[in-house]
């Protein structure tokens, strides 16, 4: 009996694409915490012992017990794959060996600290990278990451903790993960733990206690962890519903940076919409002579920005005034490029000279048409 009521989508040859190309990765699974000491390695381990009671092949390509001696006590009995030596200023340093992981090809391996930074001189700059390297050899990958280490979220980080954080990894890895895993705990249990010495050395409890394992500190973290990965499931279950909202609604996102401090906030904002919505993002800046004439360091500036862009996979536009105002600039580039979001900093004009001089909001508002702006504040001066 046939059944008339089936409905079929045509992929278009980029899905085809896709989906044959995923078909040929391993399978990646990330363990988020909101802080050092949540147990995220500890429950890394755990699984890989419950892996090789069901007689799959798991080893471990590398793992930091920090000391943590309820962690160290789950390595034996698990095969673990030896380091690879790396010499820098005269001293050796063990890091993960992605060509001995490939050469043994287990179904599963267990790989620690997700943004760590290689010693210079490997063959990629950061462990992710390394990770999607041999989920490309059709291993399964299960890592471990804390939030605050994501790229978009950086900025929230600090101004939430006052912490800038150096090693970051990028949003993509957290979509392309087939499975993404809260470990949650409390900030009076991590706290608790600390203590008792379970996370650090007793020489760095009471500044860590002081410093990042604040209540205050911790209790925000895992406000913003719960929300990612809450986010993350909800993307994963309607990710065919909102590519399909984004093809309808056809949303393209301007973000509108100067050579500032808020620059970098504006850009990670701009593109925290963008992925929500799954949208074409483009970032501008506009100056009023040839970028090479700018003074190095804003040069420098503007090249951090670029890259930053390009992490995002954002356009990166630098537009020339050419004797226009500033709104005239944004509203050209709004109409040629089909923009529906605007993003801005907040205007440093007192009242007086935005009556005096127009508003760059107003102005916005009056030469475009169906566009929303979204007004950004300045980053709080630390």
């Amino acid at each position: 009996m046939s059944n008339h009521n089936i409905s079929f989508h045509r992929k278009s040859p980029e899905e085809l694409l896709k989906q044959i190309e995923k078909l040929k990765r391993g399978k990646l699974k990330i363990y988020i915490g909101s802080a050092p000491g949540v147990g995220k390695t500890y429950r890394m381990l755990t699984e890989a012992h419950e892996l090789q009671k069901e007689n799959i092949d798991v080893v471990i390509g590398l793992v930091e017990t920090h000391g943590r001696e309820e962690t160290a006590a789950l390595i034996p009995g698990l095969e673990q794959l030896p380091l690879r030596e790396v010499t820098y200023n005269e001293k050796i340093y063990n890091d993960l060996d992605v060509d001995a992981i490939i050469e043994r090809n287990p179904e599963v391996v267990i790989i620690d600290e997700l943004a760590h930074s290689n010693m210079p001189g490997s063959f990629n700059e950061k462990r992710y990278q390394d990770v999607q390297k041999i989920l490309e050899h059709r291993i399964n990958v299960i890592t471990a990451v804390n939030i605050q280490h994501l790229e978009s979220l950086r900025g929230v980080v600090r101004e939430l903790t006052g912490v800038s954080v150096r090693e970051r990894v990028p949003d993509s890895i957290l979509d392309a993960a087939d499975e993404v895993i809260l470990i949650d705990v409390t900030a009076e249990t991590l706290q608790k733990r600390l203590k008792e010495g379970k996370i650090y050395q007793k020489d760095k409890i009471e500044q860590s206690l002081e410093n990042f394992f604040t209540t205050k500190n911790l209790s925000a973290l895992r406000e913003i962890a719960l929300r990612e990965v809450a986010d993350d499931v909800d993307d994963k279950a309607d990710k065919k519903a909102a590519r399909l909202r984004a093809a309808m609604m056809n949303e393209k996102i301007l973000v509108c940076i100067k050579n500032d401090a808020n620059a970098e906030k504006l850009i990670r904002r701009g593109f925290r919409i963008a992925d929500r919505l799954r949208s074409e993002l483009f970032i501008l800046t506009a100056i009023d002579k040839d970028l090479s004439e700018l003074p190095e360091q804003t040069q420098k500036e503007y090249k951090e920005w670029q890259e930053l862009a390009e992490k995002f996979h954002a356009h990166f536009l630098v537009e020339p005034i050419q004797e226009r105002k500033i709104s005239q600039v944004i509203t050209d580039v709004a109409n040629q490029k089909h923009i529906t979001q605007i993003i801005l900093g907040q205007s440093v004009k007192s009242r007086v000279e935005e009556l005096a001089k127009g508003s760059i909001v107003n102005a916005i508002m009056r030469q475009t048409d169906g566009v929303d702006i979204h007004i950004v504040a300045n980053s709080r001066k630390s």
